[in-house]
């Protein structure tokens, strides 16, 4: 839309920018500058629109002067005609008073190129007729930026979205293998009980000599064990016992007597009354009145 060229719209008028100075400050901006009058017409420009829309460097400095600004733009047609004609309608805004200032941003794409940008369009604050300020400044940089952080939160987004995803799989994983422990542990103890211990039972009644029968008692206190939580549970209150005290630990709340204990484990029953004791101290049971088998019983 900026990119006037030859076409003229009307008869060259005369400049009515004029001094060196305001020529030499307009020359040393950066964006591409252009002053239209009431009518649309440019009566000045300055050195990065020349340079900008000749492309070699070399248009000469009244080119454009005469030229219909708004003209070219509501005639534009094609691509990017929309945005020529949104700037035509903005900069006659600004002429009629009807605001202070148009602001536009567009792209100027070229077959090898990307380029944006920003355009603006402020009344003079001049006595006479209406001139206004054209200003076209390259964003490109700024929009290729912008694209780069869209694209980066784009990713950034798909990444949690797949973090989010993953954490649900290892949450269901998780409650799986729960289940599924759970599960084993619970054919453990039915298997144990329902195809072991009838047998130990047959066993305990057989007419068997009394050491075999102590064998078997300890068979029995030992699978009492593995299917009980009492050790779990002195694991969890960080009680270290020795093996034997565990044995011990495990008769006691099953209510064999000291004397029974030093059968089965084969040991004396001073033995067995030092480990009930040193359970005691490790239990922390002060009172003389709580029965260990009671505290025991109280962990399951």
């Amino acid at each position: 839309m900026k990119q006037v060229r030859k076409t003229r719209f009307a008869e060259n008028r005369p400049c009515e920018f004029s001094g060196e100075l305001g020529k030499a400050v307009l020359n040393s901006l950066s964006a591409h500058v252009a002053i239209i009058d009431e009518e649309g017409i440019i009566v000045e420009t300055n050195r990065a629109w020349r340079e900008f829309a000749g492309g070699d460097g070399k248009i000469d400095s009244d080119a454009f002067l005469g030229m219909n600004y708004l003209a070219i733009c509501d005639a534009a047609a094609g691509e990017g005609a929309q945005d020529a004609h949104a700037v035509a309608d903005g900069i006659r805004s600004v002429i009629r008073h009807e605001i202070t200032e148009f602001l536009y941003d567009y792209p100027c794409h070229s077959p090898t190129e990307q380029h944006w940008f920003y355009m603006r369009a402020i009344r003079m604050q001049a006595p006479g007729p209406a001139q206004v300020v054209v200003s076209h400044e390259e964003i490109t940089q700024l929009k290729l930026a912008e694209e780069a952080l869209k694209a980066s939160k784009a990713a950034i987004e798909a990444q949690k979205q797949h973090l989010e995803e993953t954490n649900i799989a290892l949450k269901v994983l998780l409650k799986q293998r729960a289940e599924d422990k759970l599960e084993m542990e619970q054919k453990v103890l039915t298997n144990i009980k329902e195809l072991v211990f009838p047998y130990i039972e047959k066993l305990k009644r057989a007419p068997i000599r009394a050491k075999d029968k102590t064998i078997v008692a300890i068979i029995e206190s030992h699978l009492n064990d593995i299917i009980s939580p009492l050790l779990q549970r002195l694991a969890n209150i960080n009680v270290l016992l020795t093996p034997q005290e565990m044995q011990v630990a495990a008769l006691v709340k099953d209510g064999r007597s000291s004397k029974e204990i030093s059968d089965i484990l084969n040991v004396s029953e001073t033995t067995v009354h030092f480990h009930r004791k040193n359970l005691r101290e490790k239990f922390g049971i002060k009172n003389t009145t709580t029965n260990l088998r009671s505290y025991l019983m109280s962990m399951s």
